[in-house]
């Protein structure tokens, strides 16, 4: 009898095979949605000189971007090899900083020995069978914890999950802000902050992506609006673990 390969055994895969993933090849809706994501991040102006783990960091498209929102050093983790190899190749010293890149499972961050200022979670949360298991590692290797999620508001993302082949493969879902906060609160953490952020999917044909580029600042002005409609959620979340102190360990 087959067993069905995990969402991050599927990711590795792409990885193999593509030498990336969907989400971060060279479209212009990927490169919008990412660009939107990036700025709603370093709006919390978090990152200026601390210590940064991206966990979940898949191919390391992004990891090294954390670098203009002031990070001072990144770890990128990713519990799968062939991503992880991926994400070195792309970021090969080339004169500029570059992160760290290390194979390690979300339910296992403990094991990495280290503590960080920021943590870094995007759209990973989704992806994990045991969500809550997950946040806690999280909760204990950083104090300040930025993540990004799927907007489990949104109906349209929620059909899209049910009828997508890609998202079906891929195990994606979506859960709602009070769900996520619900599990990060039994970690031990609470919410500081959260906005709802984009209108662009991240594969919608080109036609599609300046016209509703044109609509985003509106629709995420209008509090009710932007809840059922934008794309993502980004939450703030301090976990009071994880200050910094082993930071000489990844300098």
């Amino acid at each position: 009898m087959s067993t069905k390969p995990s969402s991050y055994e599927v990711f590795d895969q792409d990885a193999r095979e593509r030498g990336s993933y969907s989400y971060t090849t060279d479209r212009l809706s990927s490169r919008t949605s990412n660009a939107r994501i990036n700025a709603a991040m370093f709006g919390f102006n978090l990152l200026a000189g601390k210590s940064v783990i991206d966990i979940g960091c898949g191919d390391g498209t992004y990891t090294a971007e954390l670098f203009a929102g002031g990070a001072d050093t990144v770890l990128g983790v990713e519990p799968g090899a062939e991503a992880v190899e991926v994400a070195r190749r792309k970021n090969a010293p080339a004169g500029g900083r570059v992160p760290e890149f290390q194979v390690c499972n979300a339910y296992d961050l403990e094991s990495l020995g280290r503590t960080f200022d920021v943590a870094v979670v995007r759209g990973v949360i989704h992806h994990i069978p045991d969500p809550l298991r997950g946040i806690r590692q999280m909760c204990k290797v950083a104090r300040d914890i930025l993540v990004i999620e799927p907007n489990g508001y949104n109906p349209v993302l929620k059909l899209i999950e049910k009828i997508s082949p890609y998202h079906r493969e891929h195990q994606e879902l979506s859960y709602t802000r009070a769900k996520l906060a619900g599990w990060f609160a039994e970690a031990g953490a609470t919410l500081q902050s959260h906005t709802y952020i984009g209108l662009v999917p991240f594969f919608c044909p080109d036609w599609m992506v300046r016209p509703l580029k044109a609509m985003e600042g509106l629709v995420e002005s209008v509090p009710l609006v932007r809840t059922l409609m934008c794309g993502q959620v980004v939450m703030h979340f301090r976990s009071g673990s994880g200050t910094g102190e082993n930071r000489q360990a990844h300098g």
